[in-house]
This record gives structure tokens, C-alpha cells and sequence, in this order.
């Protein structure tokens, strides 16, 4: 079996990839097929080999895999190493043989400091300079000093290198073709300098500058005697950068260079500008993990994160610079949106204090065609330099959020919720008598009480129970309070007077306290039965979580970028309701036709008895009695006063009286008004995220970053809990108390 001929498959030219499961694969390059026995000799084997590839035998070195294992490459160096791959390859008939360029040994590099007046720029290593100290190095610093890494034994350093991690190759290809010869254009000598960074990186060569100015950049490389240059310069009476002269070839030899030891952000910055774009929640750590994985480069949390920085704010537009450009933008939003309200105020030093804007299509759909209730609500911004933004949201026919007026301050006071709805009064200029569903504190009660004087204001019940929660915390047990939590939803909730009464008085059984404590939260700002205004059943001010959706996708932007985004997916989400609303043909929208029906379907079964003026009994099952005052559209249940759609009792009474239902159903559920919400569509702002501002226009201040800046720490965000959450609290088994347990008991 020994003397058969094996089929030896020889390769050259490719790269080795390395598999997940840690085996190797080649890829490209040339391969002949030559057959040998053990009669063959390494020398007239390598002769062979020689004549295809045109190698010197001196300068080759052949490698091959065992059967079965391609993790492990085996060195072929004497007669006796090429003997034992015929045996070893006999049984499977033919070997592959991978015939690879003599490799310089790798050097021991060290990073040594040279002279700030020297104006050569090293390109050795593959990635940006990172300090002891672990800082990354700007890549603009490069013209003012010279990194060197010198060689032991005092030679030049070789130019050229090849990666010792051959799995990182791949992602360094692509760079080997960002620069290809004269007359190739860039944009800017910036642009032209990064593609000469990577192409210098792909192929593995150091350069230093001759010239590097604003006019022209001519480049050598860095090894003695080696011809390879390039000069580029600006194209006359363009700004398009032009490759002037290029000699592409290199006399250089090679060297084995381990990558890691030149780090500069603007490498980094270069690498993610990309993956931002596609992915703009890209964290620190799977940045970390990818540059170390794709390029072999280490960088720890901090790096990352301050690359990631710079790379952000290239592609989305400094923070500082964005709030100079707020006057224009403003203008500009009224401009594209006319009868758009677009307003900032500054401190006494320009710096940022407060904006507002509610575009005209906001403003229109809400006085045509939206019920006379607002939702306010706050929502936290954690950009560069912090803010909370104020919310004034409606409710569409279908329920769906529809955003009035939004405003970004500096924190929630009082004062900036007096503004804010000052701005919004101004902007609306209703006559109707509106109801707002919000919180009591923080300066919202006085207010809204402050601005609109004759406006009904709903406390948001969520926030009312979790401050019972926290206040009777400590005085009953966990399941004590949940069952209070609960009656409080009951008490809140009870449609008439009669329920909620009865509601209170199974609070006060269970603690006079709570009673109390509910009392003294003014239940006539929230109980249904107690009510004055017309809040549709809408009991929480957290009605637009799908504006809180938009916040958190855009709350870190630049603050003009953050105005953008909000115009735009109002403009989306208006668009998209225009279009449903097309193919509705139901009196109603579908939602409140479905209520409705549901009431028609009940009424079928009740009996009316003869009227009493504009009173009417309606007679039901087990014994039950409605009365029904047509003229004031009420019925004793209060559903249809509750929710703007008739009862089943009242739908009886206006079935017998030969009416239709419809004509009984609040004007705001129906198709045509969602449409006239909807008629109005927000116009895009040209050039928004681009707009840059030297100086303002005549007339117009100029508006520098507020004072605040983000606080160390993960940042707070608003966190809607289930209406049941109640964190269990510890309770002794020992003495019964609450607050600690048996092993900390300190009763006796």
C-alpha cells in the first residue's frame, strides 16, 4: 500500500479561515495536483513546486493536515517529514499541501516615545494607540509626534507585516482596495486620510507624511529606500479631493506583527460609524467583544464607550452645536408647518431654558375633531445634557394616542408646567371647557387650576394608589394592603353614588386611616361617582405609552435630531390613521360600532313602561329598574354618561320612542370625526439633521447648552408597574411586626 501514488492537491496564493468549531479552511490562491509514492524526493517535489508557483526553493515553507484533523497544521522541513505524510496519506489516496512564502521570524516590538517636532505619522500597527494608562489616541494627534516601534537589534523596521491571527484577515481585506490609484476622488483630505490609514493597515506597511496640509497630502513609505508614494491634492475650483501621483509598488520585505499596539479613535470611530447606522443600540461590551473578535484588538468598557461617542456624534451631530441651531429651527418648523407653534426661551446667559412646539396638524385635530381631554405627563430625557420632557397627549375615536404638544425643560416644577401650559392655551385658543387627566403634585394641581381656570382636573389614579401604597406601608401587611389597593380601584371606579359609598365603607372597616387618607385625596378630582367633567372613562394620565416608545428610542439624540424623530413619527402615525380610517364604512369607528352593538344586542330583552315626561322606566331581569332621562341623555347605571355611548337601558328607550342610536352617541366616536383628527398632515423640516449654523441669521439668538450634565450612574428611566404591583414586605414570625424578620427581631 506504501508504494500506491498519492494525489498530493498543492495550494498556494489563499488565506487560512478559521471554522467555529476551531478548524481551519483555505480559501483562493492557485492549486496544482502532483502525484507522489515514497520513491519521490522533498527536493524534486519542492523543484516541482518551484516551476508552477514561482517560489525560490529556498524561500518556501510546506505545510499539510493529518487525516481527520484540520485544527493542526504539520511542518514538512526534511525528507524524513515528507516521507511520513505519504504514509500517513496513503490510505486516503491524496493530501493537501499548502505551499506558503518563507516567514520572518516575528520580532519582540517595543513602543517607544520620539520627538514632539517630528512630523512622521507611524501606520504600523492596525488599530489606534492605546496608553498604558488605557486611553485611546486621537487620530488628529498623529501630526505631532512619532510612534516608533524599533527593532532589537537597531535595523529599520520592515514595512510590511502579515497577521499572526490569520482568522482576522477577513474583515482587514476589505480594506485593500479603498485606495486605488491616481485620479480617485474623495470628498475630503479627511475622508482620504482614513482610506490611507486602511489601505495601509490591508497591506501591512507604515507611512509617514512629506507634506500634510490643507492643500495637498503626500505620503511615503516609512522603510529606507522602499519607492512606494501617493499625493493627493484638492481638485482647482472644486472641493473634491484627487489622487495626484501613486507608486504602488513596494521593495519592502515582510515582518511578523502582532496587532494591538496602535489604537487611534478615529480607527475605532471609522468601524462603528457603520454598525451604528444599522444598529443604533450597539452597547459598549458587543463593541468590545466584535473589534476583538473581528480585528484582534483589545479595547476594555471605557474605550468603547468613548468610541462609541465619538462615532455617535459624527453620525447624529455634536450636542453642543445643536442647540445653537434651535432658533432656525424653529423658524423652519413654522415655515413648513404654517400655524405651527415653535417657541424656546433662554437664561439671562443664552443658555437653554425651555421649548415648545405643537404642530398645526396637532392643534387642527385636536379642536375638529378630538374629545375636550388632555393627558399630561412627563417623560425623562437622558442625553448628554439631561432634560425632562412635558406631554400633552389626546385620545382618538379608536383610543389611539394622538400627541398635542410636547416640551423639553429643564426639570418638572412647577414653573415649567406654568409655561408649558400657558404655551398650550395659547396654542389651542379652545372655547370648549376641557378636561385634563394628571398628576396632583409637582406644581401640576395649581397649575392647571392657574391657566385653565374653568378646566376639570382628574388626579391620575395610578399615581393616586401608589401613594397610598407607599404611605401605608409599614402600618399593614402586605395582603392588608392589597386588599385596600383594591377597594380604593373599587370606590374609584363605582358609577354611582350608592357603589361608592359602599366601596368607602369597606375601607373604614378594614382602618380608619386609609379612610381618612382617602377623604383628604379630594375624590371628587377622581371617583367616577363624584366627577364633574367628561373624561370618557380614561382614568390614568400614563395614556400614551406608545409616546413613551418614541421617547426612549430618541431621548439620548441631539436635541434637534430628538425633535425630528418625534415630527416624524407623528407624521407617520397620522398618515397611517388617514389610511385605515379610508376604509371604514360603518357609521362609528369599528372599536365603538362593536360597543355599541353589543348594548343593542342587550336592550332586546328590556321592557320600557310609559314615560314620565322625559323620564323613562326601563324594566330588566332579576327584579332590576332603570330610570332614563332621554332629554339629558342619563340613565341612573351613569355607563352612558361614563363613556359617551347610550346603555343598553337607554338604547331600549330610544328603540321604543322610534329613534336611532346613533343619533344618541357622542359626535366624537364617530368616522367622521377621526377623519377631520386625521385631516391635517405634519410636513417634513428639509435638511433638519444636517443644518449647520456658523453664525444665526440677523435677528435670531444664539442658544449654548443648559448647565446640566448627566449624572454618573444608569440612568432612570419611567417605568409604567402593573396597576397590582404591591412589593411584599418582611413580616416577623417571632413578635408579628413588619419591616424585619425573626433573625433581626430585636423584641425579647
Amino acid at each position: 500500500m506504501a508504494t500506491n501514488k498519492v494525489i498530493a492537491i498543492c495550494q498556494s496564493g489563499g488565506e487560512f479561515v478559521t471554522i467555529k468549531d476551531g478548524s481551519l479552511s483555505y480559501s483562493g490562491g492557485d492549486a496544482f495536483a502532483i502525484d507522489i509514492d515514497q520513491n519521490t524526493s522533498m527536493s524534486d517535489f519542492k523543484s516541482e513546486l518551484a516551476e508552477n508557483f514561482g517560489f525560490g526553493l529556498e524561500t518556501m515553507t510546506l505545510k499539510y493536515f493529518l487525516p481527520g484533523n484540520k485544527k493542526t497544521l504539520i511542518s514538512i522541513s526534511k525528507d524524513k517529514d515528507f516521507k511520513r505524510m505519504v504514509n500517513f496519506s496513503a490510505d486516503a489516496g491524496n493530501v493537501e499541501i499548502f505551499v506558503l512564502p518563507e516567514e520572518a521570524g516575528a520580532k519582540n516590538l517595543s513602543v517607544l516615545p520620539a520627538s514632539r517636532s517630528s512630523r512622521t505619522t507611524a501606520s504600523e500597527g492596525v488599530v489606534p494607540l492605546i496608553t498604558a494608562a488605557g486611553d485611546i489616541v486621537d487620530e488628529d494627534m498623529t501630526n505631532d509626534f512619532q510612534i516608533e516601534l524599533a527593532m532589537p537589534d537597531d535595523s529599520p523596521l520592515p514595512c510590511n507585516f502579515v497577521l499572526i491571527d490569520q482568522k482576522h484577515n477577513t474583515a482587514i481585506q476589505q480594506w485593500e482596495n479603498v485606495i486605488t490609484g491616481v485620479d480617485q476622488r474623495f470628498n475630503t483630505f479627511i475622508e482620504f486620510r482614513d482610506a490611507l490609514h486602511k489601505y495601509s493597515v490591508a497591506h501591512g506597511f507604515a507611512y509617514k507624511y512629506k507634506k500634510n496640509d490643507s492643500h495637498r497630502v503626500s505620503v511615503k513609505c516609512k522603510a529606507q529606500g522602499c519607492p512606494w508614494r501617493i499625493t493627493a491634492a484638492r481638485l482647482s475650483t472644486t472641493q473634491l479631493i484627487c489622487i495626484k501621483k501613486m507608486n504602488p509598488r513596494h521593495t519592502c520585505e515582510r515582518a511578523v506583527i502582532k496587532p494591538g499596539y496602535r489604537a487611534t479613535r478615529g480607527w475605532v470611530r471609522t468601524i462603528l460609524k457603520e454598525k451604528l447606522k444599522a444598529f443604533p443600540d450597539y452597547k459598549p461590551k458587543d463593541i468590545a467583544e466584535d473589534i476583538k473578535k473581528e480585528y484582534g484588538i483589545q479595547l476594555n468598557y471605557s474605550q468603547a464607550w468613548r468610541a462609541k461617542e465619538i462615532a455617535r456624534e459624527q453620525l447624529q451631530g455634536s450636542y453642543k452645536e445643536a442647540y445653537s441651531q434651535l432658533p432656525l429651527i424653529c423658524e423652519k418648523i413654522k415655515e413648513t408647518n404654517p400655524g405651527s407653534i415653535a417657541t424656546f426661551m433662554t437664561k439671562e446667559d443664552s443658555s437653554f431654558h425651555r421649548l415648545f412646539i405643537s404642530f398645526y396638524a396637532s392643534i387642527s385635530g385636536f379642536k375638529q375633531g378630538s374629545r375636550p381631554l388632555l393627558f399630561l405627563d412627563n417623560a425623562i430625557l437622558n442625553s448628554k445634557y439631561q432634560g425632562v420632557m412635558l406631554i400633552a397627549t389626546a385620545s382618538d375615536a379608536e383610543d389611539g394616542i394622538f400627541p398635542v404638544a410636547f416640551a423639553i425643560v429643564d426639570s418638572e416644577t412647577e414653573e415649567n408646567w406654568l409655561w408649558f401650559l400657558e404655551q398650550l392655551k395659547s396654542a389651542l385658543s379652545e372655547t370648549r371647557r376641557i378636561t385634563f387627566v394628571a398628576d396632583f403634585q409637582n406644581g401640576l394641581k395649581n397649575a392647571i387650576a392657574q391657566v385653565f381656570e374653568d378646566a376639570y382636573h382628574a388626579y391620575c389614579l395610578r399615581q393616586l394608589a401608589e401613594k397610598l401604597n407607599v404611605d401605608l406601608k409599614g402600618q399593614f401587611s402586605h395582603e392588608a394592603r392589597r386588599y385596600m389597593i383594591n377597594d380604593f380601584y373599587s370606590v374609584a371606579y363605582a358609577a354611582t353614588p350608592e357603589g361608592y359609598y359602599s366601596a368607602l365603607e369597606t375601607i373604614k372597616s378594614i382602618s380608619p386611616d386609609a379612610y381618612n387618607w382617602v377623604i383628604e385625596c379630594e375624590p371628587h378630582h377622581w371617583a367616577n361617582a363624584l366627577f364633574q367633567g367628561e373624561r370618557y372613562n380614561q382614568m390614568y394620565s400614563t395614556f400614551g405609552l406608545d409616546f413613551y416608545s418614541w421617547v426612549s428610542e430618541a431621548h439620548e439624540f441631539p436635541i434637534t435630531q430628538m425633535i425630528d424623530e418625534f415630527r416624524a413619527k407623528m407624521m407617520q402615525s397620522i398618515y397611517t390613521r388617514q389610511v385605515e380610517s379610508r376604509e371604514w364604512v360603518t357609521t362609528l369607528t369599528p372599536s365603538n360600532e362593536e360597543k355599541l352593538q353589543k348594548e343593542i344586542g342587550l336592550a332586546q330583552t328590556l321592557e320600557v313602561s310609559s314615560p314620565e315626561g322625559s323620564l323613562f322606566q326601563v324594566n330588566g331581569g332579576e327584579c332590576s329598574v332603570n330610570i332614563v332621562d332621554i332629554d339629558q341623555c342619563d340613565c341612573d347605571c351613569k355607563i352612558w354618561r361614563l363613556t359617551g355611548l347610550p346603555c343598553s337601558h337607554a338604547i331600549a328607550v330610544i328603540e321604543c320612542i322610534g329613534k336611532s342610536p346613533y343619533e344618541y352617541c357622542s359626535r366624537y366616536f364617530t368616522v367622521e370625526s377621526h377623519r377631520l383628527m386625521y385631516a391635517e398632515s405634519i410636513q417634513p423640516v428639509p435638511n433638519m439633521d444636517r443644518m449647520m449654523v456658523d453664525e444665526p441669521p440677523e435677528g435670531l439668538v444664539c442658544v449654548t447648552p443648559p448647565p446640566t450634565r448627566r449624572t454618573p450612574g444608569r440612568p432612570k428611566m419611567k417605568k409604567i408597574e402593573p396597576l397590582d404591583m404591591i412589593k411584599r414586605q418582611l413580616q416577623c414570625s417571632k413578635c408579628k411586626g413588619l419591616g424585619h424578620n425573626k433573625k433581626t427581631c430585636k423584641a425579647i
